[in-house]
């Protein structure tokens, strides 16, 4: 049944009331978040930010989020690169009509037991004009070595999107650190530009300047699952590590916005562009949609991050709001993992 409509001057002005009181709210939220995250000092890359008037509210916050919407299956890759490998199905007898179909395709080559996938990448050319008789051709490659694919072009004049795919038992990477190695499940398929650098890093013999510099435990706020205690506040503390992943020596470029689900126990997830980072230590439904996550602890390595948690702490305050800084960062180094 459609709706009746109301052409007077008060039912026009009731809807631009409520259309900025919720753009009002949503900026309310945008920079609660950064503010969370933006140290005022030079530890951090991002831009500092004053207080805002009422963001505390934002903390004591009573709505409890609801059931996770269920998510599309990713299936991204990066413009202007072209991956080498061994072809397990010729472009040339192959064409789809996206780079979403020429990912599937190489998904459905995996066996979803662990195992390694038949193809564990692909190559798209979707640029009409540059690709020309070549225009949706969809190369299906198998890496000999996935954690350093083969790279055989990049540049602005290419005129291939590449991507990788993993199955459950692959694209893991190990972060070390004095207190274990945390396992990172990294999602190629969902977040390909953020994998690539997390890629480049693992590469590099040290990632000098790699670091842990926040860390911040559940307090009485969520349970040993993350899931937030009914009626709690929202922080501080906010339940989070958070660091850095940007080498010294090596050249960082922003990563731009890619897959934001809502934040899970475990999520790893850039602050802005990065190389700034954070992971989660509970389900933070009530950060929305707001953060790139390009991977996941595994849930054995949990207990390690638990540890890193209650390491000493001093208090600080970014902007307004009371953060806890460890004493003695934790240096981070990208390993190899044998699965």
């Amino acid at each position: 049944m459609g709706r009746r409509q109301n052409d007077s001057g008060f039912g026009k002005f009731t809807l631009l009331s409520l259309f900025l009181m919720g753009a009002i709210s949503c900026l309310a939220v945008y920079l609660f978040l950064t503010v969370v995250f933006s140290p005022n000092n030079t530890t951090a890359s991002l831009s500092s930010m004053e207080h805002v008037d009422g963001v505390d509210d934002l903390l004591n916050h009573e709505e409890e989020g609801g059931e996770e919407e269920e998510e599309r299956p990713c299936c991204d890759g990066v413009e202007h690169l072209e991956l080498w490998g061994d072809a397990v199905k010729w472009g040339s007898d192959f064409r789809v009509n996206s780079s979403k179909e020429c990912c599937m395709a190489c998904k459905r080559m995996c066996r979803g037991d662990g195992g390694a996938c038949l193809c564990n990448s692909w190559v798209f050319c979707g640029d009409r004009d540059a690709c020309g008789p070549r225009f949706g051709e969809c190369w299906l490659k198998r890496q000999k070595d996935a954690l350093n694919p083969e790279r055989r072009d990049l540049g602005d004049k290419v005129m291939w999107t590449s991507g990788l795919v993993f199955d459950k038992g692959e694209g893991i990477v190990g972060l070390e650190t004095d207190y274990g190695i945390l396992r990172i499940k990294l999602f190629p398929d969902c977040a390909p530009q953020s994998t690539s650098y997390i890629l480049e890093l693992l590469a590099l013999p040290h990632c000098i300047g790699c670091q842990i510099y926040r860390s911040e435990s559940r307090g009485s706020f969520w349970d040993s699952e993350g899931n937030h205690i009914k009626k709690a506040s929202f922080g501080p503390p906010f339940a989070l590590i958070q660091g850095t992943f940007e080498s010294i020596g090596s050249t960082f470029k922003d990563i731009p916005k890619e897959y934001c689900p809502t934040i899970r126990r475990g999520s790893v997830a850039w602050v802005g562009s990065g190389p700034e980072f954070f992971i989660s230590l509970a389900n933070h439904n009530e950060w929305k949609n707001a953060y790139t996550v390009f991977g996941s602890i595994l849930s054995e390595d949990m207990e390690i991050l638990e540890k890193i948690a209650q390491l000493p702490t001093k208090s600080d305050v970014w902007n307004g709001i009371n953060v806890a800084v460890l004493e003695n960062p934790v240096s981070l180094r990208f390993r190899r993992i044998t699965t």
